[in-house]
């Protein structure tokens, strides 16, 4: 084995050494393994398995991980007057006769018809509910195969990304950033809150609570609902083998760079979010 490799190979043991052996308890969901939550009903989608990630009982909002059973059949007609985001994880999944695998993504915006969902052989997915947004220009629905994307590299050092919609009427993007093994991120933040579900790889990451650092080790499965205007990444946020995640944002987020874990200028508020409510209220 090569010098590097040995070299980094002693950073991820050194690295993987010094976390905590429990997750920091921070003001909002962060480090959250998703198998680790209990299974809850939902009746838009009858006979699946579904972790629900983040939600608002009030306006239907939410955030799930879904195990779609052999031979299922649905509909996306489920929850009236909200758009939806579908991403494939595992298996395939087709949605209005495409068929989609590991990696395909589908938006339908409020007010789509309710197309056929089905699943063969099964399939695991990410399943998000929006709220109704008047400022949203996308109309049409997006439906992509995301394998047939290709990665562009960014100006961070073994990072690159793959957009799979982007709203020029409120903003709101989904995208899929690819961290190299031994690459680290900057510290930053977005004025938009963001969610981020890790499909591959294991990714050490950093939040900056209070100017204090707060450091983690996602897996796959592993997920964030980070408030606008939260710093996080740093020095210590550096990916312990090549990792994929899954980023989306409901509004325009302007993203600034930061030397350090620092206190914000503006205080950030705990969103009001629930990690897997009360099902019956879907």
């Amino acid at each position: 084995m090569s010098r590097s490799k040995l070299s980094l190979l002693g950073f991820i043991s050194l690295v993987v050494g010094a976390c905590a052996s429990t997750a920091p308890q921070l003001p909002y969901p962060a480090f959250v393994q998703t198998d680790e939550l209990e299974d809850i009903f939902m009746a838009s989608l009858p006979g699946v398995r579904a972790k629900q990630l983040a939600g608002d009982p009030q306006t239907r909002r939410s955030s799930n991980r879904i195990d779609i059973p052999r031979d299922w059949q649905g509909t996306s007609g489920g929850v009236p007057g909200r758009s939806m985001e579908i991403f494939v994880i595992r298996g395939e999944m087709t949605i209005a006769d495409i068929s989609l695998g590991s990696g395909g993504y589908a938006y339908l915006p409020a007010g789509s018809l309710g197309f056929n969902l089905v699943s063969d052989d099964g399939a695991q997915i990410l399943y998000f509910v929006n709220d109704t947004d008047p400022d949203a220009m996308i109309q049409s629905p997006i439906i992509i195969e995301g394998g047939l994307l290709e990665w562009v590299d960014t100006a961070k050092v073994g990072v690159s990304t793959k957009e799979l919609r982007n709203d020029p009427g409120n903003g709101s993007k989904t995208w899929l950033v690819s961290v190299a093994t031994g690459a680290a991120l900057a510290w930053e933040s977005s004025t938009a809150l963001r969610e981020g579900y890790l499909i591959t790889g294991n990714q050490q990451y950093s939040e900056c609570v209070n100017g204090e650092v707060d450091t983690w080790q996602y897996s796959p499965g592993g997920y964030f609902y980070r408030p606008a205007n939260t710093i996080s990444g740093g020095p210590e946020s550096v990916a312990l083998t090549q990792s994929i995640w899954f980023f989306r944002e409901t509004s325009k987020g302007d993203v600034k760079s930061w030397p350090e874990c620092v206190l914000p200028p503006e205080e950030v508020q705990a969103p009001e979010v629930q990690v897997a409510p009360d099902a019956s209220a879907y």
